[in-house]
């Protein structure tokens, strides 16, 4: 569905990427672990085109999208929940999930899709009318995470959902994100939280300072010593 070839993104003199190739399959959970600082972020940034690459393609269901802008990039099929969830604070619930379906006309369809989301978020049915920075940073976890697939993405790409979370919600989410997965939704997930990252997803690419130093599937990366050492405490 989404392959990386060679790509590079500089921050200046900074090489934040170098020389990433990586892919994700249809209807896979992908997940990207590594230290602060790995490139994690910029991957994710790179394929939704917030940050310009220096080199090297993005290829999504067999078209090259490296170079369009970001919104063509969601009409594509692409919808990014940000690190931090950057919900839109002074609008209600409501409102920011209006905005996640900017893109699209079928009115009556949004309507049935804003409903699916309360059904699957239902802390924000309550709040529907509630401005968004008036809630707490669960509860905005999953507003942005309603907010995206408001767009009908085909691939969603996860930033850190668990940040700042209580150990409680932090399962909750991960329960939602499998369940988004099992309803159609292909995702790319990057979480600090490895341990939880690597009970879900699929496959796993582990990045060290901008470049992909360990592969493979997510259950035989947990129980890789070097892995298990580095990001899983032990």
């Amino acid at each position: 569905m989404l392959t990386l070839d060679q790509l590079y993104v500089n921050y200046g003199a900074i090489k934040a990427l170098k020389s990433i190739s990586c892919q994700v399959n249809q209807g896979e959970i992908v997940a990207l672990i590594g230290a602060n600082g790995a490139g994690k972020t910029t991957i994710l940034n790179a394929i939704s085109a917030i940050v310009p690459i220096f080199s090297g393609t993005v290829t999504f269901l067999g078209e090259t999208i490296s170079g369009i802008p970001p919104h063509e990039i969601v009409k594509r099929g692409i919808s990014q929940v940000p690190e931090g969830r950057r919900v839109f604070a002074n609008m209600s619930v409501l409102e920011n999930l209006e905005m996640g379906a900017y893109i699209r006309n079928d009115k009556s369809a949004i309507l049935t899709e804003i409903d699916q989301v309360f059904a699957r978020f239902p802390r924000l049915f309550e709040r529907k009318k509630q401005l968004a920075k008036t809630l707490s940073g669960g509860e905005q976890q999953m507003l942005a995470m309603g907010r995206a697939l408001m767009s009908r993405p085909k691939l969603l790409l996860l930033d850190e959902p668990s940040m700042g979370l209580a150990p409680m919600l932090v399962e909750q989410i991960f329960s939602i994100i499998q369940e988004i997965n099992a309803s159609g939704t292909t995702i790319m997930l990057v979480e600090q939280n490895a341990n939880m990252a690597l009970s879900i997803a699929h496959r796993a690419y582990v990045l060290e300072t901008g470049e992909v130093v360990l592969q493979g599937p997510a259950q035989e990366l947990a129980a890789n010593p070097e892995v298990r050492k580095a990001y899983l405490g032990e």
